[in-house]
């Protein structure tokens, strides 16, 4: 039995025992702390009982029963005869009946949020009280109890969602902002889909292998993170230079390398990657994905590609795409009771882009791009022609867009997009007053009214018309951006719903190589970069056009999953012919010596009897934050980057000393001369 606590005959004797008052307090002040450690009862220091259950544990079987809980406590609704006070752990809340004529009262004065033990005996709520919930049909009538450890003064209440700072005073008390009930729901929810991830693969004959952190930097993507070394190596004993380790962007290398030795033929890994990026909702500096690697995989289907759009898979990796929807499928049936279907869709790059404007297209509602180009006349068409540009539009309409029309007469719009607002007095000329054509169209009422009724425009409905080249580059279009920003208007408003069902899409067939990525420009210098990354492999069909340096029309056989407008995993068929390999670094990417250094360990590898290989990696904080339902990859992630990738709880990045640096040999900026 654990002793009662009851009330003290002397004032101070019975502020320490409440926690209004600690023995250090009776001393002297101490020092301004970060909290101010005001009074409270010192922790208990000494031996306690074991807790018998947890508070989300208890149900209406367990009537009568004696029952050790241990806990947080949260804000009472306090009466005189009797008080209720819910204590919550990390498996729940159970509300606990404190009776003021047993002398008990005392539990009611604790600080909120202190970690008590609780012993009492469970009872049944009368009929008309019990409440939804594991423990809604009960409660815990308190004999007694232990202040395991008082709180302090707060900086916010976890247990009050109504009240909470902004996320800059929580990431700075991640450790309570934890003791949400939603974040640490989310957590949980993370370790349920990593659990079904390893036994999916396991399933499948993979092998979890851990993979290098601190690598070579080298030019495949985005900017990496330094990390310095004291030592020199073997290979450069005398320099004076200072010599870097580089943090993973992904363990491309080594899980092809992997692949390669022939020693793991499929292999899996839930990895750490790094990239020095500005950070966005969906993005932070350190982050985790889901990685995979297998040998022989396909390189697609031996008829020729014709069409540009196509709901086929048509490219290698068809064993990669069988393989991930099998753990899609499998994680949203047990996770979120959802069927999904056996086969997702697939859209090529090139139809993507041209439909919706966007490499990565949330499909869940309309506002399509139609190509208007062939309604110009005869003059604009030669005149867009000689300039590659084609004529698009995105039309809305009153009737059938009630939502998005709206959103439409709100938004400001984009330089390079021109509105048309179609009304009785125009909407047999409107082509005539575009400004972004020139010279004016010379289309007489009736082929404009031909436009209308191809577009189904009819008064009251709006037109965004632009321009742009042939030649589709990047990850989205002027209108593709359009469409995003009228939709994201819209949903602001509640002006329009859409599915809550998960739709999700392949997108196949990128361009092999890019000069329209900014994010990589800095690598590239105006050269051709890789859309995917160097390794990846061409459409077999390609690999005559991309030897004759026809690279703009080179396909790659890189597929992305995208869900609901999210990109949440890439991969790609992986180049294993060496003399291909070598001829993208040296011929196309341009490469010098000392670039391509970092990839003669692969190049040789692949000499070596590399068999074809693929693989994806799949981003676990983005697919973990849409299962939560939250606009944030912080949500999901226990210790998470603020938006400039700083860490507000442990103060990080921070300077060191000039004598550590020196170590390093690094010298400051302001201590060179």
């Amino acid at each position: 039995m654990l002793p009662i606590l009851r009330p003290s005959s002397s004032p101070i004797r019975r502020r320490l025992r409440l926690g209004l008052l600690s023995h250090a307090h009776l001393a002297t002040d101490a020092q301004q702390q970060p909290f101010k450690f005001s009074p409270q009862q010192s922790p208990h220091c000494a031996p306690f009982p074991k807790r018998t259950h947890n508070c989300g544990s208890l149900t209406a079987g367990d009537a009568g029963s004696r029952v050790i809980l241990t806990g947080w406590l949260l804000p009472a609704r306090k009466g005189k005869l009797v008080s209720f006070l819910p204590l919550k752990d990390s498996s729940g809340t159970t509300q606990l009946i404190v009776n003021h004529t047993h002398g008990h009262s005392l539990l009611t004065d604790v600080p909120v949020e202190s970690n008590v033990l609780i012993e009492g005996t469970v009872s049944l709520r009368p009929q008309g009280a019990r409440r939804p919930g594991p423990t809604g049909d009960i409660d815990v009538q308190v004999d007694n109890f232990v202040i395991l450890n008082p709180a302090a003064t707060l900086p916010f209440l976890p247990s009050n969602p109504h009240n909470l700072p902004n996320e800059d005073v929580r990431s700075r008390y991640r450790y309570l902002d934890l003791r949400r009930t939603l974040l640490s729901d989310n957590l949980k929810k993370r370790h349920q889909v990593a659990r079904i991830v390893r036994h999916t693969f396991e399933s499948h004959d993979f092998v979890e292998v851990e993979t290098p952190v601190l690598l070579r930097s080298s030019p495949e993507g985005a900017r990496e993170f330094l990390v310095p070394t004291r030592s020199a190596t073997s290979t450069n004993p005398d320099s004076s230079t200072p010599l870097f380790y580089a943090l993973q962007q992904s363990p491309q290398q080594p899980k092809q390398l992997l692949i390669c030795s022939g020693g793991i033929d499929r292999y899996y890994q839930i990895a750490k990657c790094f990239r020095d990026e500005d950070g966005r909702k969906d993005r932070q500096p350190e982050f985790t994905q889901i990685d995979m690697e297998m040998a022989y995989v396909s390189w697609g289907q031996p008829q020729p590609i014709t069409s540009p759009q196509s709901n086929k898979w048509r490219i290698g990796g068809i064993e990669v795409r069988e393989l991930v929807e099998s753990l899609i499928r499998k994680v949203w049936q047990e996770l979120e009771g959802i069927t999904l279907p056996k086969q997702f869709k697939v859209m090529t790059y090139h139809e993507a882009m041209t439909r919706f404007g966007s490499d990565k297209p949330d499909t869940r509602f309309g506002l399509e791009i139609v190509d208007i180009t062939e309604f110009a006349s005869p003059v604009q068409r030669t005149l867009l022609d000689t300039a590659d540009e084609v004529l698009e539009c995105i039309p809305i309409r009153a009737t059938r867009d009630r939502g998005f029309i709206d959103a439409s007469r709100r938004y400001q719009g984009l330089d390079s997009i021109e509105r048309v607002v179609i009304t009785q007095e125009n909407i047999t000329s409107w082509v005539h007053d575009l400004a972004l054509l020139r010279p004016p169209s010379d289309m007489n009422s009736a082929s404009v009214c031909r436009v209308n009724e191809a577009l189904r425009l009819a008064v009251g409905d709006e037109i965004w018309v632009t321009r742009r080249s042939k030649f589709l580059k990047g990850g989205s279009t002027p209108l593709g951006q359009l469409r995003t920003q009228l939709f994201e208007l819209a949903q602001s408003h509640e002006a329009v719903r859409i599915s809550k069902d998960p739709h999700f899409l392949w997108i196949t067939e990128f361009p092999l190589f890019t000069q329209g990525d900014q994010d990589k420009e800095f690598l590239a210098k105006g050269r051709w970069s890789s859309t995917h990354h160097p390794f990846t492999a061409p459409v077999w069909q390609d690999i005559e056009a991309m030897y004759n340096g026809e690279l703009a029309s080179v396909r790659g056989q890189h597929y992305d999953l995208v869900l609901n407008g999210v990109e949440i995993g890439g991969g790609s068929v992986r180049i294993h012919d060496a003399p291909m390999q070598n001829y993208i670094f040296t011929e196309i990417l341009k490469l010098d010596e000392k670039e391509r250094a970092p990839f003669n360990q692969l190049l040789h590898a692949l000499q070596c009897g590399a068999p074809p290989h693929g693989g994806i990696a799949l981003g676990f904080d983005r697919l973990m934050a849409m299962l939560c339902k939250t606009q944030s990859i912080r949500d999901v992630i226990a210790f998470p980057k603020s938006g400039t990738g700083t860490d507000l709880l442990f103060k990080s990045p921070a300077p060191v000393p000039l004598t550590t640096l020196e170590q390093y040999g690094i010298q400051p900026r302001n201590e060179r001369k």
